[in-house]
């Protein structure tokens, strides 16, 4: 897009250089800034009605609920004071509440700045005098002091109406791609599950299972408790004072995630243990358990149990060291099988302070098992579709990260003068 004829040094270094006939001044000096009230959720409930309550949050349009009076009219222009989105601003309009973590502004002169524009630009100052601490805060004083461009009105109404329609259609494309995201995710469920459950093969027999989640499984396959196909090992009570800044890795419930490990909480013991306690060792491929929340691991890939890396397991915790008939890729497959998990999950004893379960209950837990030629026809089939799903969904993430990066610019161009948009509004509209 073409850009205006002549700049000027705004003298602020997140603005830049700006069309010269542009003013420069202040949020305090233009407008009238107040704060919303304690609104509670008890309120809410009890007096519900058709007004929103607009809050910190940033869900649902930041809306916390909805009551039968309301403590603004009009316009406004609010944004976040508190909490981890201090500085978010949002264009309102009709009639509204805002809680205390809202600050509120309206132009002290309605002839001099449009609030659809206002929230363009600031959202991308704030964040240069939000106060960052354990509470992030950007309260009305420092508002009052973050430096202002002012357009001539019928500017920012353009630059409004531009960035609206632009942000719009690139907002859309977005959620277009995280939408080819959820079903491309839904597309790994159901490929893992029928593979797993059922097999590759449509014609082959099938036969009742006699487990819910199963349902009917191939006529050769077995069915077998997890306690029969390897051995099943609890970790080892290590005292958490004798846990060292070196020596042998210990692998605890912190590291075990959700099918990867995670190594932001390290812990190291005396090398003799090493030695002493060979049964709690974990090598590559075995499979691990955390038993003190519902998460279940695998450290089957060798950049998390290579095999230069000696680790012992830490109570709460086990290992299953499988049978030579049961392939640690089938068991991953297994393990991650969305069924799987909801039968894992049905066996969680979640009456006490943090969910748990025992090795016992782990190895009562029933699982298919086919011979060792499907199980290796079925996980290379699964690694094959899965490495398609996988690289599509990353190359969705970065296109939507392009987008994202590409609205940013856009905005910033738009409202610092570095494009002049004036004529793509006469010319193209809002539509």
């Amino acid at each position: 897009m073409k850009k205006y004829s002549e700049y000027k040094d705004s003298g602020i270094l997140w603005i830049g250089r700006i069309p010269s006939h542009w003013d420069i001044s202040s949020v305090g000096r233009n407008s009238f800034l107040g704060r919303g009230r304690v609104i509670s959720s008890i309120e809410i409930e009890k007096y519900l009605g058709k007004f929103p309550v607009y809050s910190s949050q940033t869900e649902d349009f930041g809306i916390l609920g909805f009551i039968n009076t309301y403590d603004f009219e009009g316009d406004y222009v609010t944004w976040t004071t508190d909490g981890a989105n201090a500085g978010r601003v949002f264009f309102r309009t009709g009639k509204f509440n805002c809680t205390n973590v809202c600050g509120t502004l309206q132009p002290k002169d309605k002839n001099k700045v449009n609030l659809k524009y206002l929230p363009y630009l600031l959202n991308l100052g704030t964040q240069f005098y939000v106060r960052q601490d354990i509470n992030p805060k950007l309260m009305n004083g420092m508002m009052a002091k973050i430096p202002l461009i002012i357009p001539l009105l019928s500017e920012q109404t353009a630059i409004a109406n531009f960035l609206d329609h632009k942000t719009r259609q690139i907002d859309d494309l977005i959620a277009k791609k995280e939408r080819l995201i959820e079903l491309l995710k839904e597309e790994r469920i159901a490929i893992i599950n029928q593979a797993v459950t059922k097999g590759l093969d449509p014609t082959v027999p099938m036969k009742d299972s006699g487990i819910e989640w199963l349902g009917e499984i191939p006529e050769n396959w077995e069915v077998k408790k997890i306690k029969h196909i390897g051995k099943i090992i609890n970790g080892f009570a290590f005292k958490s004072t004798e846990f060292k800044e070196r020596g042998i890795r210990v692998v605890k419930i912190t590291n075990i995630q959700t099918m990867h490990m995670d190594w932001s909480d390290e812990s190291y013991i005396d090398p003799h243990y090493y030695d002493e306690l060979p049964q709690y060792r974990i090598h590559n491929g075995d499979l691990v358990f955390a038993l003190t929340r519902p998460i279940i691991s695998t450290g089957i890939e060798a950049s998390i149990f290579n095999s230069d890396e000696e680790c012992l397991l830490n109570q709460r915790n086990a290992l299953l060291k499988p049978s030579e008939h049961v392939t640690m890729q089938w068991l991953y497959f297994i393990i991650i099988d969305k069924l799987f998990t909801q039968d894992f999950d049905r066996a969680i004893d979640k009456t006490g302070q943090q969910p748990n379960i025992s090795s016992i209950d782990i190895g009562e837990l029933k699982i298919p098992i086919p011979n060792n030629k499907e199980q290796a026809e079925t996980t290379f089939f699964l690694n094959a579709e899965i490495t398609k799903i996988n690289n599509l969904t990353t190359r969705y993430e970065e296109e939507i990260s392009l987008l994202k990066e590409y609205k940013t610019s856009l905005i910033n161009e738009a409202v610092t003068g570095k494009i002049d948009v004036r004529d793509y509004q006469i010319n193209h509209g809002t539509n």
